[in-house]
């Protein structure tokens, strides 16, 4: 059972995080005994295989903006609207997130691995002459240097992002050794006309060169 949570005027996420088991789950357990667990590091393999998006989650750490790069990112629903991401728990992210109850996630452009480089704990894109930072501090304190503002929920959002979506935290489910934060989308804003967007692929990124436009010859499922 997932027991549901809510976001309070303060911003403080107060959902209970609980176990939950899929409805006959005892039987499907019977059918999977025997099976070995699949080792990790194939797991990994395989799944590098699956094409991504990157983007970069913000949030506010107190009355510090702060972001981090993630990949496991997914819509959910359109009616209502719902996305969810996926952080490890070791994230530095995750005591923020559940401060404060909301989030937004900003699709980064093909010209943007610099700065997702920098919000996975890399050096910053900007020019460090401009500005010392051999204080230790982390450079996700100030965005990586990027330009953002407030979105329209008042969460930081990058400015040059091809779209940002601006989401309240609904539920956290627990998923090994991740936790998924299902959000509703409260805003959502796309730039430009046509933008190409960064993509990770096999551990490193990629660039679309050259793309056709075709239409869609399959049917949507119903």
């Amino acid at each position: 059972m997932v027991t549901r949570g809510r976001s309070h005027a303060d911003g403080c996420f107060t959902g209970r995080v609980n176990t939950w088991r899929l409805p006959g789950s005892h039987a499907a357990t019977r059918r999977l005994e025997g099976v070995p667990d699949i080792l990790a590091e194939t797991l990994r393999t395989v799944l590098r295989r699956f094409a991504t998006g990157v983007a970069v989650v913000t949030t506010w750490d107190g009355d510090r903006p702060w972001g981090t790069t993630v990949n496991s990112f997914s819509s959910v629903s359109l009616r209502p609207p719902l996305v969810l991401v996926a952080f490890d728990h070791e994230r530095r992210i995750v005591p923020a997130l559940r401060r404060t109850g909301r989030y937004a996630v900003n699709i980064l452009g093909e010209g943007q691995r610099a700065l997702s480089d920098c919000f996975a704990g890399g050096p910053s894109p900007r020019d460090h002459s401009a500005s010392d930072s051999s204080d230790g501090s982390d450079e996700r304190d100030r965005l990586c240097g990027a330009e953002w503002r407030r979105g329209a929920t008042g969460l930081p959002v990058l400015v040059d992002a091809i779209a940002s979506l601006e989401c309240t935290l609904v539920d956290i489910h627990p998923a090994g050794d991740h936790d998924l934060y299902l959000a509703r989308v409260d805003s959502a804003t796309a730039a430009g006309a046509d933008p190409m967007p960064l993509l990770y692929y096999e551990g490193r990124y990629l660039r679309i060169e050259r793309a056709v436009s075709l239409e869609l010859e399959g049917k949507q499922e119903r």
